[in-house]
């Protein structure tokens, strides 16, 4: 019965023939393949470890396979990119023509290997100079999915985003993510399993805000897992616990 199933196939150099034919053996009926960028030399400034061709050869391979919804990620924003990068990389993608366009704000983390690099460190002026080549950049991924015939259909915002962007889904005709929508509209449930991860419950009635000395309501819980994998392990039953006394509300 579900409308939508849906995985993460990751960046290129993670993916296999092997992988691929698995996930159409279990009527997985929607991918990602996450690029980030076209340009071989912000892959390897960045520590990626796919080229380009991977890109590619790893998409011919999918739609080979008979996958008709497939989402690609692009950041805009990356150290050392310029518009015209942005372009090419656009006119690369349009040539494979994505069914799903996924437009990522740079947000730089603070473990990232980007936040180490002394190229990306600047100015005022210059984050100010880089903020609008950023906004150019969001406007060109804007009109290239226009294109190849995308509407926006979601957007969302993350800590630390470059120039107060946003991250933008755009889609083809009745190939919008599902699970994107409602996550963002906050009326699904979602259970996490795994180190790290993060159960959403939405109760069926407002309830007070957990922690709170004013009477807040919330009809929205947040589970956390610990993120240590042996801590998980050692913990399972107990994270399991911790989800199980809300869902049943």
């Amino acid at each position: 019965h579900l409308i939508e199933f849906t995985v993460e196939a990751g960046r290129p150099d993670s993916i296999t023939k092997e992988k691929l034919e698995v996930l159409r053996k279990h009527k997985i009926n929607r991918i990602s393949i996450n690029p980030q960028t076209m340009q071989q030399k912000t892959l390897d400034l960045i520590g990626r470890r796919h080229t380009v061709e991977d890109v590619v050869s790893i998409y011919e391979m999918a739609r080979e396979l008979g996958f008709d919804n497939i989402n690609m990620d692009l950041i805009a924003g990356l150290p050392g990119e310029t518009v015209e990068d942005m372009e090419d990389t656009l006119a690369k993608i349009k040539a494979l023509s994505p069914d799903n366009l996924t437009v990522h704000s740079l947000a730089i983390k603070r473990a990232s290997k980007l936040n180490q690099l002394e190229e990306f460190k600047c100015s005022a002026s210059q984050e100010k100079e880089r903020a609008a080549i950023l906004e150019e950049m969001i406007v060109m991924a804007q009109d290239a999915a226009k294109e190849m015939g995308m509407t926006p259909y979601y957007l969302y915002r993350q800590k630390n985003i470059a120039g107060s962007f946003e991250n933008v889904g755009y889609a083809k005709v009745d190939k919008a993510g599902i699970y994107n929508i409602l996550i963002m509209e906050e009326k699904q449930s979602i259970i996490a399993a795994g180190a790290g991860a993060s159960t959403k419950i939405v109760l069926k009635e407002p309830i007070p805000m957990p922690g709170s000395k004013k009477r807040k309501m919330t009809h929205l819980i947040r589970v956390e897992n610990v993120k240590a994998i042996d801590a998980y392990i050692e913990r399972i039953d107990e994270m399991i616990e911790r989800k199980g006394e809300w869902l049943w509300r």
